[in-house]
């Protein structure tokens, strides 16, 4: 069995972020990268299933990235992976959550897959709409919010997350499922894996390898950032002094009436 993980290289929590008011776009040269911590959840659910799996069972890493993000996609084999693919190419910058869902489907199809695995969201974009895109472009089923999931031969059963508790779910192979953090804590790196991930293979690709139908990139984007503003600086709070509870209460009700928030 083959399972896929993708990843994202995001800037690093703690660093200083801006956007170029020229592009639009967050500016990251100049700053520090990491392993988007959501997949890293995705890269533990992977390295479960496969240790339950046992032998004949990989994990894949697939990336969208510059090809200075090589060392990063590292800690992920330092982590188990087998492997990894990274798609690098200067025609891919500007894409948006079509764009690099397009992109990814076919760097997947290519190295080939049963189940792709990902993390539920990133912490620079923060959209959450890239596991459904990308299972929509595979045309396999996709199974968001896993806390949970298991493989019974071809099918996968998951415990999806919801706001009032879980729902049991199961699907025929192959699939795409993102996981939260309930899925288990990701584990660290052993000295072992920092050594042995060395030797393992990231395969390159570019646009070029793909043959896409469609463009990608920002001129193929279907979204556009038009303006960016600051936002307000937060206003005073407003103190109110009253006589009792009641009076109290008549105030806090008529300020929510005022702000129609009732």
């Amino acid at each position: 069995m083959k399972i896929v993980v993708t990843v994202k290289l995001v800037p690093d929590t703690n660093a200083d972020k801006r956007i170029d008011p020229a592009s639009k776009r967050l500016v990251r040269t100049g700053v520090e990268t990491v392993l988007n911590p959501f997949d890293e959840y995705a890269i533990e659910a992977a390295l479960q299933l496969k240790d339950k799996a046992g032998e004949g069972t990989t994990v894949t890493v697939v990336t969208m990235a510059p090809e200075s993000g090589k060392e990063v996609v590292r800690k992920a084999l330092a982590m188990g992976c087998d492997d990894a693919v990274l798609l690098s190419d200067d025609g891919l910058a500007g894409s948006d959550v079509w764009g690099t869902a397009y992109a990814l489907a076919a760097a997947i199809k290519k190295s080939g897959f049963d189940l792709v695995v990902c993390g539920t969201q990133s912490t620079d974009a923060i959209t959450g709409e890239l596991p459904g895109a990308l299972a929509e472009f595979l045309g396999v089923p996709g199974l968001t919010y896993v806390r949970k999931v298991e493989l019974n031969g071809t099918t996968l059963a998951a415990e999806r997350e919801t706001d009032n508790g879980y729902l049991k779910v199961s699907c025929p192979l192959p699939a795409l499922i993102s996981v939260t953090k309930s899925i288990g804590e990701a584990r660290y790196p052993s000295l072992k894996g920092i050594m042995g991930a060395k030797k393992k293979t990231i395969a390159p690709l570019t646009l070029a390898d793909l043959a896409l139908d469609a463009p990608v990139g920002s001129v193929g984007a279907k979204t556009e950032v038009l303006a960016l503003a600051q936002p307000p600086a937060r206003e005073k709070g407003k103190v109110v002094h009253v006589a009792d509870g009641a009076e109290g209460a008549r105030a806090i009700v008529d300020f929510l009436k005022e702000k129609k928030l009732i």
